[in-house]
């Protein structure tokens, strides 16, 4: 089983992640930010990846700490439970339908971190959550994480669908690239022999 367990603890945070690569979309994620708890389920379902998410952040502040920390260490513990990449498919693509919403994402498991963000949000907030934390979370988790990320709102009007349209196309990339290859299940996929760098 390919799994990690990472904590970040800083003035402002205390994140607990443990993850699970190989698991069957299990989640309990609980940061005090109901919306953003929505989409770490999503991602976790999605990617069939089992995740525990626990975090305590000065949200009297507002959101943002919390979430780019749980981004960070949600990478970090992604980056740590793949190991060497050897095996997996690397690269992951979804076109993902949700109502209005349809979002593309391409991902690559490369060790070069990279975002291209292309999604616009109609509203400002959905709920009492700030929009721009979309994208926040997404920065950190791919820069932890290692990844080159590409995201892009390809239509849609209503900013809930959207974000969650971003999750699970997100996810559905990473359970793509973190299968198995079985025609190259011993080899690391890269003409370089390494994906660490």
């Amino acid at each position: 089983m390919r799994r990690a367990t990472i904590e970040r603890n800083t003035t402002e945070t205390r994140v607990r992640v443990d993850l699970t690569l190989d698991g069957t979309g299990q989640y309990d994620n609980r940061t005090g930010i109901g919306f953003f708890d929505h989409l770490l389920d999503q991602l976790a379902q999605h990617a069939l990846m089992d995740m525990m998410v626990r975090a305590d952040g000065d949200l009297h502040i507002d959101d943002h700490h919390t979430v780019e920390d749980v981004g960070l260490a949600l990478g970090k513990a992604l980056a740590q439970a793949v190991g060497d990449k050897r095996g997996i498919r690397r690269y992951g693509f979804c076109l993902l339908p949700m109502d209005d919403a349809l979002v593309r994402a391409a991902l690559d498991i490369s060790g070069r971190p990279y975002l291209a963000w292309n999604v616009d949000m109609p509203a400002p907030r959905i709920g009492t959550f700030d929009t721009e934390l979309v994208r926040e979370f997404f920065t950190a988790f791919a820069t932890q994480g290692a990844l080159t990320l590409h995201v892009e709102r390809l239509n849609g009007f209503n900013s809930h669908h959207i974000a969650e349209a971003t999750a699970k196309a997100v996810a559905r990339s990473l359970r793509t690239a973190l299968e198995t290859d079985i025609r190259r299940a011993d080899a690391v996929p890269s003409t370089k022999g390494t994906l660490s760098e």
